[in-house]
């Protein structure tokens, strides 16, 4: 523990992420936006996110040492991986702004505050790019660094100011970005799954901030004779990697999380249906064709389609005297209004079902009950059918007026 203690380095060593973790977590990001992407190219919301999570790949697969070095053998050019990677992460930046300025403003937004702003972005990063590539023509950097370039030629003449411009560009562009979202969080009326997603992408630009604030410190102790290099090679990285995580989760959650919640409800939807199928089964003889390939959706459709045309025949059945009394055993046992009339309707369906078998067809062949709302409330019905002991007890006390009726005839 002393050992580690005195050697940051060797602490931070343990916690190393591989840049090709937050590489797959970017890129499956991009995959599952890309769909809405391509379907919807002339939404510039989602043209921003996907230059945004396309340059976000691309900085996290070129600032891999093994990339760096292969594209400066490629080149046959000591270090030009460092303006290339400079200028990956200054358009990352630049893209964060156009983003949030066109998440912020909204798509309606067309005034002419809003495309200074964005002529204005798109300007001064264009301009720090072109300012990176002059400043490393004019430095001398002979000798190839993997890890270590931003401290190693920290005091170098116009590698420092190349240094010192991208981080200051970075870091101006994470701090209004993160500022943005921060505010935008705090708005009332998010869905959900939203604002969880805009509190990873606040969680991944503060990463960000923490990113460039230890690089700075590495770079500026470079300046006064003292070696902090740990701090940019051991601490900065897996902070790079982190942030480029929670980022791309923070995009993908309000998408996904909306997809699985819509997929959990058709499923629900289409278990709850259940009882009800199964009792229109046994009143009809045959189900729904099994298809292998049917979308929970689908199944769903084919699943209320096949209940509602059994009921529609079955209606011819139903005793709607028993229905009223029915309610009215159902609301006199405690049950809530909406309660007594899925009961209600349950003890009609299961009496109508047990008369067709005993009769196929009414004696009098006149149109049924207005079963409108019955047809509306297959839900509520198939989930009452699940506590048969509610239905027995409505049963016995809507049976009891009939049968006293009868006695005393």
């Amino acid at each position: 523990m002393t050992r580690l203690a005195l050697n940051p380095s060797g602490f931070l060593g343990e916690f190393y992420i591989s840049f090709w973790i937050p590489t797959a977590v970017l890129t499956a990001a991009l995959v599952i936006k890309l769909p809405t992407i391509i379907r919807l190219w002339r939404d510039p919301l989602l043209r921003a996110v996907g230059g945004l999570l396309l340059l976000a790949c691309a900085v996290f697969v070129f600032c891999t040492p093994s990339i760096i070095a292969w594209v400066n053998r490629l080149t046959g050019v000591p270090n030009i991986s460092a303006p290339w990677c400079y200028s990956l992460i200054t358009a990352f930046c630049g893209s964060c702004l156009l983003l949030i300025i066109t998440w912020r403003n909204g798509l309606s937004d067309r005034s002419a505050a809003t495309r200074r702003a964005m002529r204005w972005v798109i300007s001064v990063y264009s301009g720090v790019i072109v300012a990176l590539w002059v400043l490393f023509l004019l430095a001398d950097a002979p000798e190839e660094r993997l890890r270590d370039l931003d401290t190693h030629y920290a005091t170098t003449p116009f590698m420092r100011e190349e240094i010192l411009l991208y981080l200051v560009a970075h870091a101006v562009a994470c701090l209004i970005t993160s500022r943005l979202i921060w505010n935008w969080v705090r708005t009332e009326g998010l869905d959900a799954w939203l604002r969880w997603g805009l509190k990873l992408l606040g969680a991944g630009y503060v990463l960000n901030l923490i990113f460039d604030a230890v690089k700075l410190i590495a770079v500026v102790a470079r300046w006064f004779g003292r070696d902090l290099d740990w701090l940019s090679t051991n601490l900065a990285p897996p902070v790079a990697a982190l942030s480029a995580i929670l980022i791309a989760v923070g995009f993908i959650l309000p998408h996904a999380g909306q997809y699985l919640h819509d997929r959990w409800r058709v499923r629900l939807a289409h278990r709850e249906l259940r009882p009800l199928y199964q009792l229109m089964r046994t009143a009809n003889g045959e189900g729904v064709p099994f298809v292998l390939r049917a979308t929970p959706e689908l199944r769903l459709t084919r699943r209320e389609t096949f209940i509602r045309d059994v009921l529609l025949p079955l209606a011819r059945h139903i005793d709607t005297g028993l229905g009223r009394r029915a309610h009215d055993a159902a609301l006199g046992l405690g049950h809530p209004p909406e309660r007594a009339r899925a009961l209600a309707a349950a003890v009609s369906i299961l009496d109508a079902v047990e008369t067709k078998a005993r009769t196929p067809e009414p004696p009098e062949p006149a149109a049924g009950p207005d079963t409108t709302n019955l047809l509306q409330e297959i839900g509520a019905v198939s989930r009452a059918l699940r506590r048969p002991d509610d239905i027995a007890a409505v049963r016995a006390r809507a049976a009891v007026p009939a049968e006293s009726v009868a006695v005393h005839d």
